[in-house]
């Protein structure tokens, strides 16, 4: 069965937030990436600000759930605004089960990101459904 985690949305002070929470919460954190360590595609850049930014932390709270969080990067969707500043996170058991709650919940919704292989080696998507709920689908394939 699928496990839901939350994921918040910062406007670059992800990592100082997070460091709070991990005082709070204590742990290790299991990622942290910044998007300088995302490949190029389509020619995109990030300015050097922009580079250094959060691009995906983890922050496992218990052995079923992780509270996770990014920066916003002005180009990559919505504006950040608190109140919408945040995903729920799907981890599905199979690349089968990702694509059947994927599809099942984004229906008439916008599909943001369609399901696919990304470069940290997991299936995933991100879409907002038609209660204007953000949500992101995950098949870690190294588990």
């Amino acid at each position: 069965m699928a496990t839901i985690n939350t994921d918040l949305v910062f406007n670059g002070n992800c990592k100082e937030a997070f460091d709070f929470y991990k005082s709070v919460f204590g742990g290790e954190y299991s990622y942290v990436g910044k998007y300088k360590e995302m490949p190029s595609k389509d020619g995109r850049k990030f300015s050097a600000q922009d580079a250094e930014k959060i691009m995906h932390i983890s922050l496992p709270i218990s052995k079923e759930t992780s509270l996770m969080g990014n920066d916003y990067i002005e180009g990559f969707g919505n504006k950040t605004i608190f109140g919408n500043n945040f995903s729920l996170s799907i981890d599905s058991e199979s690349k089968e089960e990702a694509d059947k709650l994927f599809g099942a919940l984004s229906e008439g919704g916008k599909v943001t990101m369609p399901m696919d292989n990304t470069f940290w080696d997991a299936y995933f998507g991100m879409f907002t459904d038609k209660f204007g709920i953000n949500w992101m689908v995950s098949f870690q394939k190294k588990q």
